[in-house]
């Protein structure tokens, strides 16, 4: 097991809702990454399909019936990736030629519900699903909460490697039952890391003793435009776009961090590929003052239960 790696974040503008198109070009970015030597790749919050940034921009789109709203919501659920999705199938196979592990944030539909999951792509081996434990204030009006069934981690031949999605870094026992599972390497994944989510990337960093890729993308007003005609159009869907500001949306601000919160590297709000080398046995060297999983946990005192099981609320028996 080597104990040195080199990391990285793409951070860039995705393709919004026009999930084929943007299924090229995150291939695209993947063979940038990995022909500078990385061994993990981290994209941002649900980076294929595009954060749904008119929730936070648009004034009129949380209001019921909303056209605007209705029409993106069938749009994404046309575009969403499935279980098994062939047109993954470009993605795995970069993933098992390159070796890299892979996260990146999707829109996925499962039966009638969208879900945000932060896919681990790892090489010949099936992906990993991770879906948002909790969907963040208006993001209720698109996403279903996802169970226990996808907290999890891939242990690779160098360590193990996890990820959670934005505000769940706030949910203290989804931090503890991930720090259980004993990462290596963790993924924050963010629309735009802004100072506060920072913070929590460096707390996480901190407080479980791993390295954190702290993933957010771009995203202008005009991608939205571009990636809606490419998805095939919608006047409705157009209409509520121009009620966002023609301006930038989302600022990147992507960030490697330290065992010890420190920032080993910091993007700026343009296009690029973040990269940092990595020891892993600062890792193991900052469980000596801070194991919050061993000796920091008091386990004769607070005891944690994970339900693990897949809740699909209706079961058909035989």
């Amino acid at each position: 097991m080597t104990n040195k790696l080199l990391v990285a974040i793409v951070q860039s503008a995705p393709v919004p809702l026009a999930i084929d198109h943007g299924i090229k070009q995150v291939c695209a970015l993947i063979e940038k990454a990995a022909a500078r030597g990385a061994d993990v790749i981290a994209f941002g919050e649900t980076f294929l399909g595009g954060y749904p940034i008119w929730l936070d921009e648009a004034p009129g789109a949380a209001l019921w019936d909303h056209p605007g709203s209705k029409a993106l919501h069938g749009i994404l659920m046309e575009q969403a990736i499935t279980v098994g999705d062939s047109r993954l199938v470009p993605l795995q196979k970069l993933v098992d030629q390159t070796k890299a592990c892979v996260s990146i944030g999707a829109h996925e539909r499962v039966r009638s519900s969208l879900y945000n999951n932060q896919i681990l792509f790892r090489p010949n081996s099936e992906p990993l699903n991770h879906r948002k434990l909790v969907p963040t204030h208006g993001e209720r009006l698109i996403w279903n909460r996802g169970d226990g069934s996808t907290l999890n981690v891939h242990q690779a031949q160098w360590g193990t490697v996890g990820n959670l999605i934005c505000w769940e870094h706030w949910m203290p026992l989804a931090r503890a039952a991930m720090h259980n599972l004993g990462e290596d390497v963790h993924v924050s994944a963010w629309p735009t890391v802004r100072e506060t989510y920072a913070i929590a990337s460096r707390h996480y960093a901190f407080e479980g003793g791993c390295h954190v890729l702290a993933a957010g993308t771009l995203l202008h007003r005009d991608d939205l435009l571009d990636g809606l005609e490419l998805a095939g159009g919608n006047a409705e869907a157009l209409a509520l776009f121009h009620e966002i500001p023609d301006q930038q949306l989302q600022f990147g601000g992507s960030m490697i961090i330290a065992p010890d919160g420190e920032i080993l590297a910091e993007a700026s709000d343009r296009d690029e590929i973040l990269l940092a080398e990595i020891d892993l046995q600062a890792g193991l060297e900052a469980k000596a003052a801070l194991d919050t999983d061993g000796h920091y946990s008091r386990a004769d005192v607070f005891e944690l239960n994970v339900n693990t099981s897949e809740n699909l609320g209706v079961n058909w028996r035989d």
